[in-house]
């Protein structure tokens, strides 16, 4: 392949087009290629139901009932644990459940996820291009592009996993490159983009975004050492502070609140780093077996790129940086996916948080994709590269664990089950700290008395942030709700905010009343780490204004 690349990073194919953006036709290639991984959904009738589907869908559902009642940006899963109730919505990021509610409101519940799944692939079909357009003519970027979007790791999320929040945060991963490569010949002036990027990242998949900080920092030293110049160092560090206050509104409940919940649970045994390296062996055989499906096709991937890289290392000087950058993130993406990274994963902050070390795959895809596309010229050779991937799933799908597909039936079941108020099954890292969701009565009524004592109770309201009821009690008593108790709940018991308790056995709220007639009132309010995030959140918005308006008024003036 004849080309050349400036000194500074940047790329243009001798005799090539002027570098151009996107049109139909690479939009329509990318799309196309999004739709053609979810052909297998007609052919099996459904949608695959992976690891995280059930959390996903009815998350969105939930969200979506929440927006009827009038809570705009929702904290608490009012459904979860079959209507006791977790935080979910403050711990989660809020891109993926607002988009899944956004097309479970205009969409039938059996094709959302297809919908979402194809979004999501298009996006980072799209993102890819752009990426490489830098370097290609327009035909070898949307092979890039097409290459990228159907993935064997982005099939795996699909079929296997179901991590939807996940496959979205894919489309910024090439833009990271891109916008880093745009740093070190631009300077200050990606700040604002870098920052957008990583408040994204925040807000779309913490684990993703955890993946993505790191890398930041190992490509902006890697371009700082080519460079010679530490200015990339420091544009990357002022956008990761700019990207943590634009998603402070996120962040700070997300991290003060930890304390309120069992957080732990989220490393604990089963989704540790230690129990995901590839080809490890535990105690659980079905865990094992979806690790050697993970395994067989990241070790297909690190492969194929690892041949890719060597048939480009004889790249002239010109091409040494895009090769240096590429080439070191392929190997820390395969290098943390293997046990000798332990000691890493147990000392780097928050990355044991992201439990599963083949989440690199991720990452890994960009390194895997351009140095396929830039180093190989010839599209039989290409497709040579890409058909054993797709062999390789097969072959895992057939010999190790084909998917699970839930039914139109299946998905409609769901949405009754929110429509109804039965509710679903929550998550262990979210259930509030005394809470025992096992421990429950699914039966259960709103409101019981815990003792003795008799009571003529009437519920006047029940929402999910909302609730109102009476209690005329014999005598005083603690009357139980169907509610895990967390300290954002505010109590009123005839106009007076009362100390609640927690059943032991459970972790239901537990609300003094007295002799005589009790109107109490719950709302969930907002906390001080909520209404702080959300100012310094405010304030970087403001920031961002000014540095747009400041650089428009450049831009008239120069006119």
């Amino acid at each position: 392949m004849k080309s050349a690349l400036s000194l500074d990073g940047h790329a243009e194919m001798r005799n090539s087009a002027p570098l151009s953006g996107l049109t139909w036709a690479p939009l329509l290639w990318i799309a196309s290629a999004a739709f053609a991984v979810e052909v297998p959904f007609f052919f099996f009738h459904g949608t695959p139901s992976g690891h995280d589907v059930e959390f996903h869908l009815y998350s969105w559902l939930e969200v979506l009932s929440q927006w009827k009642q009038g809570i705009v940006y929702p904290r608490w899963a009012a459904l979860a644990h079959f209507g006791y109730g977790e935080p979910r919505f403050v711990f989660y990021p809020p891109a993926s459940w607002i988009l899944g509610a956004i097309l479970s409101a205009i969409l039938p519940v059996t094709i959302v996820a297809d919908i979402f799944i194809w979004m999501a692939l298009t996006a980072a079909g799209v993102s890819m291009f752009f990426l490489a357009r830098r370097w290609l003519r327009p035909r070898d970027a949307i092979f890039a592009a097409v290459l990228y979007a159907a993935n064997p790791y982005h099939i795996v999320i699909v079929y296997w996993r179901s991590a939807f929040a996940e496959l979205l945060a894919s489309w910024l991963v090439p833009l990271l490159l891109l916008l880093l490569l745009k740093a070190a010949d631009k300077g200050c002036r990606e700040i604002v983009p870098l920052g957008l990027l990583f408040a994204a990242s925040w807000l779309i998949n913490a684990p993703a975004a955890v993946m993505i900080h790191y890398s930041a920092a190992l490509l902006a030293v890697v371009l700082a050492w080519k460079r010679r110049s530490g200015m990339v160092l420091v544009i990357c560090g002022a956008a990761i502070v700019l990207g943590a206050a634009l998603a402070a509104f996120y962040l700070f409940p997300a991290i003060y609140e930890q304390r309120w919940v069992d957080i732990a649970e989220a490393v604990s045994a089963g989704v540790r780093p230690q129990d995901n390296f590839l080809f490890i062996h535990t105690a659980d055989a079905e865990h094992d077996v979806f690790n050697r499906v993970i395994s067989w096709t990241a070790v297909a991937e690190i492969a194929v790129t690892t041949i890719a890289a060597w048939g480009t290392r004889k790249w002239g000087k010109q091409y040494r940086v895009i090769w240096h950058a590429l080439g070191v993130w392929a190997f820390a993406s395969a290098i943390l996916m293997l046990p000798i990274s332990s000691v890493l994963w147990r000392a780097l902050p928050k990355l044991e948080f992201m439990q599963f070390p083949w989440r690199w795959m991720l990452c890994l895809g960009v390194p895997f994709v351009l140095l396929i596309t830039i180093g190989v010229a010839r599209w039989p050779l290409r497709i040579a590269a890409y058909v054993p991937l797709i062999c390789v799933v097969g072959l895992v799908w057939h010999h190790y664990q084909p998917p699970w597909w839930d039914t139109p039936a299946d998905l409609r079941e769901m949405r009754d089950n929110v429509t109804s108020g039965k509710g679903y099954e929550g998550t262990d890292e979210y259930a509030p700290i005394g809470a025992d969701p096992s421990a429950t009565d699914r039966e259960a009524r709103r409101v019981t008395v815990e003792g003795s004592a008799h009571a003529a109770i009437h519920v006047f309201e029940w929402q999910a942030e909302r609730k109102i009821f009476s209690a005329e009690m014999s005598a005083s008593d603690n009357v139980v709700l169907r509610l895990f108790n967390y300290p954002a709940w505010r109590v009123e018991v005839n106009g007076q905010v009362v100390r609640v308790g927690t059943r032991e056995e459970t972790g239901q709220m537990l609300v003094p009343v007295q002799a005589g007639k009790n109107h109490v009132e719950l709302s969930f309010r907002r906390t001080w780490d909520r209404t702080a995030g959300g100012i310094v959140s405010f304030l970087a918005i403001l920031v961002v204004i000014f540095i747009f308006l400041v650089r428009y008024d450049k831009v008239l003036r120069l006119q």
